[in-house]
C-alpha cells in the first residue's frame, strides 16, 4: 500500500500529465487541455516555490507544523481525478463522478500515507490535496468541449509523449535544482534543515 504514494514522483506524474495533455489536444480538446495545463502547472510552480521558501529562508508556520505543501499529494489529486473523468466520459456522468471520486479519494488515501510513514505534516499532506483538488475540479468545469472530443484515436497519439517525458525525467534530479534555486536566491550556504522534502 505505501507503493502508492510513487504514483506521485514527479519521474512518474509530469511525463503522465503531459500524455494527457496531448491526449486531450489529439482528440481535438486542446482548450481543455490548455486550461487543465496552466491549472496543473501553476500549482507544480505553487509547491516548487514553498518548497524553496523554506530551503531558503525558513518560511512556514510552525503552529501548524507547516514547511511546505506536499508535492506528492498535490500531482495525485490533480492529475488522477481528471485522468480518470476523461477515460470515463463516453460511459456517461455517472461513471465520470466516480472516476472523480475515486481519483479524489485516491489522493486522499496518498496524502493520509503521507503523514503515516512521516513524510508530511497533516497540514503540508492536506495543503497539497486541497490545491491538487482545485485543480482537478477546475479542470472538469472547463472540460465542456469533450462532448465533441475524438477521444479513443487521440488516445495512441499520447503514448510517445509519455515515453520521450519519462526518459527526460529520468534525469531532472527535481530535488537537488530546488536547493540550488533556494541557496542562489537566498545567498545562504545551507539550506534550512528539512528531513524530508518530497
Amino acid at each position: 500500500m505505501m507503493r502508492m504514494i510513487h504514483l506521485g514522483d514527479l519521474e512518474v506524474a509530469l511525463p503522465l500529465a503531459a500524455a494527457l495533455g496531448a491526449w486531450l489536444v489529439a482528440a481535438g480538446a486542446w482548450r481543455t487541455a490548455l486550461r487543465w495545463g496552466l491549472c496543473f502547472g501553476a500549482a507544480v510552480v505553487l509547491v516548487g516555490g514553498s518548497k524553496i521558501a523554506f530551503l531558503g529562508w525558513g518560511t512556514g508556520l510552525a503552529a501548524l507544523e507547516f514547511k511546505a505543501l506536499s508535492g506528492h499529494a498535490t500531482v495525485v489529486t490533480a492529475l488522477y481525478p481528471m485522468l480518470a473523468w476523461v477515460l470515463l466520459y463516453r460511459q456517461g456522468p455517472a461513471a465520470s463522478r466516480v472516476g472523480l471520486a475515486t481519483g479524489l479519494g485516491l489522493g486522499a488515501v496518498v496524502a493520509a500515507l503521507l503523514v503515516v510513514e512521516g513524510e508530511h505534516t497533516g497540514a503540508e499532506a492536506l495543503g497539497g490535496w486541497l490545491l491538487g483538488a482545485a485543480v482537478s475540479l477546475a479542470g472538469i468545469a472547463l472540460s465542456r468541449e469533450l462532448r465533441t472530443a475524438r477521444l479513443l484515436p487521440g488516445l495512441w497519439r499520447s503514448l510517445p509523449v509519455f515515453v520521450v517525458g519519462a526518459w527526460l525525467m529520468e534525469s531532472a534530479h527535481v530535488g537537488y535544482w530546488m536547493v540550488r534555486v533556494a541557496l542562489a536566491l537566498s545567498g545562504n550556504s545551507r539550506p534550512h534543515a528539512w528531513d524530508t522534502c518530497s
